[in-house]
């Protein structure tokens, strides 16, 4: 069975600290020892794990992302959203984490982000919970 986090994002650019949302799916699942795997279903954001204690390290990822890749004029793709496309790209859009006991099989500063690119939107994140 597949399952759903729908998210809203507030901002063009963010990352969305979704490990409490994907904590419970798998709590909830009854599934003790497995995998998840994480998916979202969009071009323009993707998925990472990285540090969660400090914010800074979100920021400067996003500032580091929007030097690398900035919006260009000279893009040819007409919705003007380009670097948002070339952003999901790096990042990629699926994961897999593991989990024994129920629990996300985490490093201690290790958070799973929903990455924002061309927000703000409604995105859908799909789960699939895989017993060992």
């Amino acid at each position: 069975m597949v399952r759903y986090l729908e998210i809203r994002s507030k901002a063009k650019a963010e990352f969305i600290d979704i490990t409490p949302l994907v904590r419970e799916q798998v709590r909830g699942s009854g599934v003790t020892c497995g995998v998840c795997h994480i998916f979202v279903l969009h071009t323009t954001a993707g998925l990472t794990i990285n540090e969660g204690a400090d914010p800074a390290v979100q920021r400067d990822i996003l500032t580091y992302l929007d030097r690398l890749v900035p919006r260009d004029p000279y893009f040819t793709h007409k919705e003007g959203n380009s670097d948002a496309h070339i952003k999901s790209t790096l990042t990629g859009t699926s994961l897999t984490v593991f989990f024994i006991e129920g629990k996300l099989l985490l490093g201690t500063w290790q958070s799973i982000y929903l990455c924002e690119f061309d927000g703000p939107r409604q995105r859908k994140v799909a789960l699939k919970i895989v017993s060992c």
